[in-house]
């Protein structure tokens, strides 16, 4: 790409702190840098060693603006693969905005959001998955979705995707080279051990689809909906959680009639938890709304907590049961929670009656308002999401854009197995062989359009 035009951006968080860092990216950086920069032993930039850093003061019209420390990158030995410059300045908001206004003075732009990583992908420094995982990087609020931003950006998926590109490029290549010779009737590709190869691959492509349901709650936060009759305690549990009074806990009936939703990392994994309206019959127009925004939440949930007061008993507990478990999704988990066990002497009772008419799922007595028993619930809670997978060779994939371009790559090598199977001729099988590799060029960039690089860069921080 065009690297003459000098682009600049503060790169630390927006506010007041003890530094701030500005980033130039372009070449002439350096002699840009060097018009306001005075070392003290009046040596310039230019010329100097790569990955250097030097203290010195930047001067306006001849006068300190402020002592900072510059570190200068030579092409193509920085993230964007061109010479590069960053100012580590203090954290004043008028020192930084100053800076920015000298810098562009002296022929540098302000950076678009994204604009450092676009310049490094289009530079060859990293692929479009990578670039996309340093967003993720950045914005990973947990110990799980640092982890599997790391791996993404280390180019684990790349990896993956590399390799499934070179097995379809080889078996089309040996289709197309039988098109070439198809008036001597020549067969240069065994057709079992292409079937073999496509088989693999399907099963690659199905592995990394199904990857996305874990991978997108570890990102986005495992929604957890509490749910169950009103005044069974589902705000309490919810406070008790946070640590903090987030919800309105009384003892009149419907007191929550809208969804409350707040996250918390418990054991390096985010939770969204959502409180929601009790489930009951009511004649209340406004009530009856929050309860059927309880029941949506309960679809959309990966887990569900559905609560029961054991002071009630558990005779009615079974019809709320059944209206919770008949909107579950089907990879959704259901944990049922006996509440008020400080109220109550006789644990065994009720946990043998629910036992008798659902389906397995585990019962966990505890009382929201003490704090007991939820160290087990919290366990529970994070056993639902299986991390071990973080820890293998396996990549997880979260991206939603990613996850489409891999479903259509596999629609596409299941037209090949067909074809295969059918005895097609070399010729279509090798015309969806391409339509998948498409797709998965569509992931790492080697196939893109300016409005998809738009869409994917503007939503990256300004300065990164």
């Amino acid at each position: 790409m065009e690297t003459s035009e000098v682009i600049c951006a503060v790169s630390t968080a927006p506010g007041i702190g003890a530094i701030a860092v500005l980033r130039m990216s372009g070449t002439g950086c350096i002699a840009l840098t060097d018009r306001i920069f005075e070392s003290p032993s009046g040596k310039k930039l230019t010329g100097a060693k790569a990955n250097t850093v030097h203290f010195g003061r930047i001067l306006e019209e001849g006068c300190l603006l402020d002592e900072v420390l510059v570190t200068i990158f030579h092409a193509p030995h920085s993230f964007t693969g061109e010479e590069s410059v960053e100012i580590a300045c203090h954290g004043s908001l008028y020192i930084q905005q100053r800076l920015l206004q000298l810098l562009v003075n002296q022929g540098a732009r302000l950076a678009t959001p994204g604009e450092f990583t676009q310049r490094a992908f289009l530079n060859g420094k990293m692929d479009l998955s990578q670039a996309e995982a340093v967003a993720d990087l950045i914005a990973s609020s947990s110990a799980a979705s640092h982890r599997m931003a790391l791996k993404q950006m280390k180019g684990g998926f790349s990896a993956e995707l590399m390799k499934l590109r070179a097995e379809l490029l080889h078996i089309t290549s040996l289709l197309e080279l039988e098109l070439d010779f198809s008036e001597e009737d020549v067969e240069f590709a065994d057709r079992s051990e292409l079937r073999r190869i496509a088989g693999n691959i399907d099963e690659l492509l199905t592995r990394l689809c199904r990857s996305f349901s874990l991978g997108n709650v570890i990102k986005n936060g495992v929604p957890v909906a509490i749910v169950g009759n009103t005044n069974v305690g589902k705000s309490t549990l919810l406070n008790a959680l946070l640590r903090e009074d987030r919800a309105i806990v009384s003892d009149i009936a419907g007191t929550t009639r809208d969804v409350i939703e707040d996250t918390i990392n418990l054991n390096g994994i985010t939770f969204r938890f959502i409180d929601t309206a009790g489930i009951r019959a009511t004649s209340d127009e406004v009530e009856n709304i929050g309860i059927e925004r309880t029941f949506a939440k309960i679809g959309q949930a990966s887990v569900v907590l559905l609560l029961t007061d054991l002071n009630r008993g558990v005779e009615s507990f079974e019809e709320y049961y059944h209206q919770v478990k008949s909107r579950l999704t089907s990879d959704a988990k259901l944990i049922i929670v006996l509440n008020k066990t400080d109220q109550v002497e006789d644990l065994l009772t009720p946990q043998e009656t629910i036992r008798l008419f659902t389906s397995g799922e585990e019962i966990i007595p505890i009382s929201a308002r003490t704090g007991a028993n939820l160290d087990r619930l919290i366990q529970e809670l994070t056993r639902t999401v299986n991390l071990n997978t973080l820890n293998t060779s396996d990549v997880i994939v979260s991206n939603v854009r990613h996850y489409e371009a891999l479903r259509n790559a596999r629609t596409a090598i299941e037209r090949v197995n067909e074809g295969l199977e059918s005895g097609l001729s070399g010729e279509f099988i090798s015309q969806d062989i391409r339509e998948c590799l498409h797709y998965l060029g569509e992931i790492t960039g080697e196939i893109t359009t300016d409005e998809v690089l738009g869409n994917i860069f503007k939503n990256f921080c300004i300065g990164k």
